[in-house]
């Protein structure tokens, strides 16, 4: 049913709550990925459960050889993003039709349910190993595939008409998920590393704050961000402009909607550019998140788990490069804010998003001849430009459309972006080629 905005309460001429709506914007974003990062970031605990080592034994020694491996961090990767992605796209075509209050609760509750789940599941099996316990984590890890689909999209998509600085602040918030979580891991790691079961109540306690997060994330947005006046002006005014998504966040915030029955609705309004339409004239802003994602995800985390080898930080090594990434790339999100450092080119940005292929030989050749001081700096500078990058083109491309169109633009932005992760992670088995542990 089409339906316009018409605030019978009365729209804020000028809105206030900004910078409440940007504390809001970065809490869900820490949301949207603080689960998973949980869970690559206690990739240590994984390892001493699910070790690099046979699963089953065979008399037949070249019978499916990758089979007898667990490799924690790239296989549950690896199964996340599928989930991901073939929700993410049956959620971008469907975008103009969905509840986006619904979607972005949904998305919420099941990241709330299954950490949730993580935890008992540990708490279940007394923290051991087996095939049993492994399928169990990694179907759980597709449940926060499904439920990163329903959130990230929802919310770009949603913040997309709404002042650059949400997104900035969103996407900020996902990078502190990743930073807040290593530093929890290196917390837990002083606090439990000579006690017993160190690890394991390092791993309790992340999930145990994760899934408190998770449930701030369902009041903050249910409650609180949808009654903020300045959201509630963008979404009056996305809905002037045909946008059929926001009616249910409208009606929670007390602003009553019109349909054309009721009268005073030009259906006019609706006309907006199809998915197709909108994805060619943003062919390039889709290409950089893609390649983006490619080159960060073929890299981060399995290699860093796997394949730098041994140094002088020992089991410190791959937590503190963990954590120079997720630190690094949370303060590249902010860098943006600064206009005259902002890359708005198209060009500009296609070729600094290009340029950042070289990093993969440049790991490669760090990794067999440099020492962790030169890979440490490496890790920063691959944070340093993902999160720069990815606030650049998010906060860019949406300018110049209407509420319907930048809503649709921001869905299948996030569907590119959640791709280039499937196709990083999927290359980065390919740093196995050649190793016994394959």
């Amino acid at each position: 049913m089409a339906m316009t905005a018409s605030d019978v309460t009365g729209t804020p001429r000028k809105p206030e709550g900004k910078h409440k709506a940007m504390a809001v914007c970065f809490v869900l974003g820490l949301g949207s990925l603080v689960s998973w990062n949980s869970m690559l970031t206690i990739g240590d605990y994984y390892y001493k459960l699910f070790p690099t080592q046979r699963i089953f034994t065979y008399s037949n020694r070249s019978f499916l050889s990758f089979l007898k491996k667990y490799h924690p961090s790239r296989v549950l990767t690896l199964v996340y993003q599928p989930f991901a992605i073939i929700t993410m796209i049956i959620l971008a075509y469907y975008e103009s039709k969905i509840n986006t209050r619904l979607r972005n609760l949904a998305g919420f509750a099941l990241f709330f349910a299954s950490t949730f789940l993580v935890l008992v599941l540990d708490l279940a099996t007394s923290g051991k190993g087996g095939i049993g316990p492994y399928i169990g984590i990694c179907l759980l890890a597709a449940c926060f595939g499904i439920a990163d689909a329903h959130v990230e999209g929802g919310m770009v998509g949603d913040l997309s008409f709404m002042c650059p600085e949400f997104i900035q602040s969103y996407l900020a918030g996902l990078a502190a998920s990743g930073a807040l979580t290593s530093l929890l891991r290196v917390l837990t790691k002083v606090a439990f590393e000579k006690s017993h079961n160190g690890l394991r109540k390092g791993a309790l306690l992340f999930f145990g704050i994760s899934t408190f997060v998770e449930f701030l994330c369902i009041i903050l947005y249910a409650i609180y961000f949808t009654k903020l006046p300045i959201v509630k002006y963008y979404r009056s005014k996305a809905a002037l402009e045909g946008s059929k998504t926001v009616s249910a966040d409208l009606k929670a915030a007390g602003i009553q909607t019109m349909t054309i029955d009721q009268g005073g609705y030009d259906t006019k309004q609706e006309a907006r550019l199809s998915n197709k339409q909108l994805f060619l004239q943003n062919l390039d802003y889709a290409a950089d998140l893609f390649l983006i994602y490619v080159a960060t995800l073929s890299i981060f985390p399995g290699f860093l788990y796997e394949n730098t080898g041994l140094h002088q930080l020992g089991t410190w090594y791959p937590i503190v490069l963990i954590a120079m990434y997720n630190v690094v790339d949370l303060i590249a999100r902010y860098i943006p804010l600064v206009p005259w450092l902002k890359l708005e080119s198209r060009k500009g940005l296609l070729i600094a998003v290009l340029s950042r292929f070289f990093l993969i030989p440049a790991f490669y050749f760090t990794a067999k001849y440099g020492d962790q001081g030169w890979m440490i700096l490496l890790v920063s500078f691959l944070g340093l430009t993902n999160g720069y990058l990815t606030v650049c083109v998010l906060t860019v491309a949406p300018r110049g459309y209407k509420g319907p169109e930048q809503n649709a633009l921001g869905n299948l932005l996030v569907l590119c972006l959640l791709s280039g992760i499937f196709a990083g992670v999927s290359l980065d088995w390919l740093w196995l080629i050649g190793h016994d542990s394959f």
